[in-house]
């Protein structure tokens, strides 16, 4: 009854309407317009603004045509070596000689390159069908290098051809002569295996290097030229290193992916 009672003389009562009410204070209205001003600023970024992202890849600085590995036809053991790591080599140049049962076997090249690994040593034996030596295919002693990275298959679809590539060189110091410029070129339609990898670059070191994290898509980087440079191509630097730099180094190449609006994120 008593809570009865103070609602009935609650409603008998006249409404305060008379009285002011303060909506909100001065500051209170300067954090709302700065509140506002910022979500209206931020949405016309997420519209307009580009961001640029990077995908960082290990690689290696090589020629187009890749390697083969020369492997041995004969068993035997080796009695001479007749060419040097390094050097170019033309098609069906003897590389080694081999003792065998039935006589000597020169084992020899199959086509022009440049000789990047010689296994085979004065007094070694071997079997056929053993890795004799690594040979890079070269056309002409002027052939320019290219890079191949091996980017993650899950991001392959994201880089674009043409994007822009910064390569930090392995047997260049990069605080004192910069990075190495290029261009995407092409990139693979297919994840590369260990075999292929080592079939293309002659080594099963890189291809199990290259691959120890799943199956890779290889990009390929087209360095830029440069006249000015002892090594012939472009660095962020002025001149770059003053001497040349060699095919099958390591390199890491930072690939500048396509601009995307920050809206897009959001976006399915």
């Amino acid at each position: 009854m008593q809570f009865r009672q103070q609602a009935l003389s609650k409603l008998q009562s006249p409404e305060e309407i008379d009285l002011p009410v303060r909506f909100a204070r001065p500051r209170g209205w300067l954090v709302l317009a700065v509140t506002v001003l910022v979500m209206i600023a931020a949405s016309a970024w997420a519209v307009t603004g580009t961001v640029t992202s990077t995908l960082g890849a290990p690689g290696i600085l090589t020629h187009a045509q890749g390697s083969y590995v020369l492997q041995s036809p004969v068993s035997g053991q080796v009695t001479d070596v007749l060419a040097e790591e390094g050097t170019r080599v033309s098609a069906n140049a003897p590389l080694v000689k081999v003792r065998t049962a039935e006589g000597n076997t020169v084992v020899r090249t199959i086509a022009a390159g440049r000789l990047t690994a010689l296994v085979a040593t004065i007094g070694s034996v071997v079997t056929t069908g053993a890795d004799v030596a690594a040979v890079e295919k070269i056309d002409k002693a002027d052939d320019p290098l290219m890079a191949v990275l091996y980017v993650p298959a899950d991001s392959g679809s994201t880089v674009p051809v043409g994007a822009s590539v910064d390569l930090t060189v392995q047997s260049v110091p990069t605080q004192q002569y910069g990075v190495l410029r290029g261009r995407v070129k092409a990139v693979g339609r297919t994840a590369q295996t260990r075999q292929r990898i080592t079939s293309f670059l002659g080594n099963s070191q890189l291809g199990e290097q290259f691959s120890k994290k799943g199956q890779p898509v290889a990009v390929l980087v087209r360095l830029d030229p440069s006249t000015g440079t002892k090594s012939g191509y472009t660095w962020s630097s002025a001149d770059g290193p003053p001497y040349a730099v060699d095919s099958m180094t390591l390199a890491t190449g930072a690939i500048r992916l396509a601009e995307q609006h920050p809206i897009d994120w959001l976006l399915p």
